[in-house]
């Protein structure tokens, strides 16, 4: 049972998952009829791998899905993962081996087609399910793979598509008038798959009789008159949203800015159907560090594997999770802030009332896959004062001379109890190895800045290396605020700090950096810097 105060607060809560949420409760006021599942549906196009798009999508889509069986007071739901492995391939991806193997099968359906990878998989579009689904497994979600060529090839679609053949001109009526004048001489609803090529044909196409499924076409100079069904044709792409929403029950799909005016024209075309638009989100697109829109044929992009060697499941999750509507900066460079201020909203979880718990981006993360565990975790250190640590201690540190720098500033830390931080000192010693080392440069200090450095060495001179991270923080600022060394402001002394003794324009806490670095070594690092 769901608590009724949960509930209540969930209705009311401004995060997006709950106002999202909230469309489908009125779609259903009284549940769905017969008690059946509110559908949730994610898609996907096997022409090549799966990516960090894929990811946010079923990411988000899950958190929907939560925040849903929260305001319904436990309705049930289904996430449907759907496979459009029944599409032509258009063009050989760049990424893939045997490239041949592909480029004498263009515009067949990525179901037909060999696995160029040679891995014992029936077709390129089974290998790249199966990347799919182990993907998708890795991050714990809970779906239903659905495959459009086995729904196609089986006949389960056959009713919808003798629909869409009764429908024929209504739909020609919606679509036509978005098409240029070219394109219009050859569009049609349906594509027949050629008898004789196997190819997704993209020519007219006459109904002939709607209840059996007949069409006729043109193939190779000669007249066709052949099914529909039974996979031996697939919809046009619009069209075969529109026909999956009303052949699956779909109730909520989002889709990217890119896909608007196909949500507008599916959603014509599934009214005509007999069906209903699913409520959905339109969210923003990903750019790269100069804000430009990411492509994969670019590579412009930052892939799963690249965010996970630098940061954290969960601070993918954070950064994904945050205003869906606004554009997005993907590069590494956002990776460190990620991580640190997922912890910081995960830390604050239990100290919070129940609506601020409502919008608070870890406290649907933990729910995304059914854990609730974990809320008020902390690390002992910040990413930041991690990747400081590293920084300072070189490209050759390892993860046991961190870990022995981080047992000396926290007590009985234990390795085996704190995975979070195993993980994260790994991913730290990357980005130094990768991004920080290759352009670290500690300049020389100004005169004044000198002397504050050597005020700094005799305070730290007095004290023990068990001093606390509180009592040398104050020292760094007292010193900071000293007249004679005519710093403006203390950002000015933190600054020096910084590019002086760590080789960067931002840094930590001086005080917990010291305390964790060790007084000695701190002092090690202003005498090379006075020496500069």
């Amino acid at each position: 049972m769901i608590d009724e105060t949960l509930i209540e607060g969930a209705r009311v809560s401004k995060a997006w998952p709950f106002q999202e949420a909230m469309k489908l409760v009125k779609r259903y006021p009284d549940g769905k009829p017969g008690g059946a599942p509110v559908l949730f549906e994610t898609g996907y196009g096997p022409s090549g791998l799966p990516h960090i798009g894929t990811f946010q999508e079923v990411l988000r889509t899950t958190l929907v899905r939560r925040a849903y069986e929260i305001v319904s007071g436990g309705a049930p739901t289904r996430l449907v993962a759907f496979s459009d492995d029944m599409d032509g391939l258009r063009k050989v991806p760049d990424n893939v081996p045997n490239a041949d193997v592909l480029a004498a099968n263009i515009g067949k359906p990525l179901s037909r087609i060999p696995d160029p990878f040679n891995s014992g998989f029936e077709s390129f579009a089974h290998h790249n399910n199966a990347i799919l689904r182990t993907f998708l497994d890795r991050f714990g979600f809970e779906y239903e793979f659905v495959s459009a060529a086995e729904r196609y090839n089986s006949g389960a679609f056959d009713g919808a598509l003798k629909n869409v053949l009764q429908h024929f001109g209504a739909i020609m009526d919606i679509m036509l008038p978005t098409l240029r004048e070219e394109r219009r001489q050859t569009y049609s609803p349906v594509l027949p798959i050629s008898p004789t090529s196997g190819v997704v044909l993209q020519v007219p196409v006459e109904v002939v009789d709607a209840g059996a499924g007949i069409i006729r076409f043109e193939d190779e100079g000669r007249v066709v008159e052949q099914s529909a069904l039974g996979g031996l044709s697939k919809l046009q792409w619009k069209v075969d949203w529109a026909m999956r929403w009303y052949a699956l029950g779909v109730d909520y799909e989002m889709c990217g800015k890119d896909l608007t005016d196909s949500v507008t024209q599916s959603g014509r075309i599934v009214k005509v159907l007999g069906g209903r638009k699913p409520e959905g989100l339109i969210y923003e697109l990903f750019l790269d560090e100069k804000g430009e829109k990411i492509s994969k044929s670019k590579g412009n992009g930052l892939t799963i594997e690249e965010w996970l060697t630098y940061g954290t499941e969960e601070s993918l999750g954070f950064y994904i999770f945050r205003e869906p509507k606004s554009a997005k900066s993907l590069h590494v460079g956002i990776i460190p802030k990620a991580v640190d201020e997922y912890w910081q909203f995960r830390a604050k979880i239990p100290e919070q009332p129940l609506e601020q718990q409502l919008g608070n981006p870890a406290w649907h993360l933990l729910r995304a896959n059914g854990d609730k565990g974990g809320a008020g975790d902390t690390l002992p250190v910040s990413y930041g004062l991690l990747l400081n640590l590293v920084g300072v201690l070189g490209t050759h540190a390892t993860h046991e001379q961190v870990w022995t720098y981080l047992g000396n500033y926290v007590p009985d830390l234990d390795p085996a109890h704190r995975p979070a931080l195993e993980t994260l000192i790994d991913c730290a010693l990357a980005y130094n190895r990768d991004f920080v080392a290759p352009t670290l440069t500690r300049r020389a200090p100004e005169p004044n800045e000198a002397e504050a450095l050597r005020a700094l060495d005799a305070e730290l001179a007095k004290a023990t290396e068990d001093t606390p991270a509180e009592e040398l923080q104050t020292a760094v600022y007292e010193i900071g605020k000293r007249e004679e060394f005519g710093f403006e402001n203390l950002r000015d002394w933190f600054r020096a700090l910084y590019e002086t003794l760590l080789g960067s324009s931002q840094g930590p806490r001086m005080g917990s950096f010291i305390a964790l670095y060790g007084i000695e070594n701190t002092r090690r690092l202003i005498a090379e810097a006075l020496a500069r």
